[in-house]
């Protein structure tokens, strides 16, 4: 199993900001985050994305929706807020 990232400290914070459900999402929201999450971690390629997060090109295209939609750029400065850099290199 893939290692998990979003605290429910962080999960709070970012709830108010998932897009209203339509159709099936909504239930698995966290997990999909958390998908998103380990991609840009690891850099890897979607189609790279362990299993525990869901079909990989599921993830992408919500991912991909989400993006066009907008629904990203307020999850993504959260998130920011979140992993400030440990290492100064002044």
């Amino acid at each position: 199993m893939a290692r998990r990232v979003i605290t429910n400290d962080v999960w709070k914070k970012l709830l108010p900001l998932m897009p209203a459900p339509k159709g099936r999402h909504g239930k698995d929201d966290r997990n999909f985050i958390e998908a998103v999450c380990w991609i840009i971690r690891t850099g890897a390629p979607w189609r790279d994305l362990p299993p525990d997060f869901g079909p990989w090109k599921t993830v992408y295209n919500r991912y991909s929706r989400w993006v066009k939609k907008r629904h990203m750029d307020e999850i993504f400065e959260a998130l920011k807020k979140r992993w400030v850099p440990r290492i100064s290199y002044d």
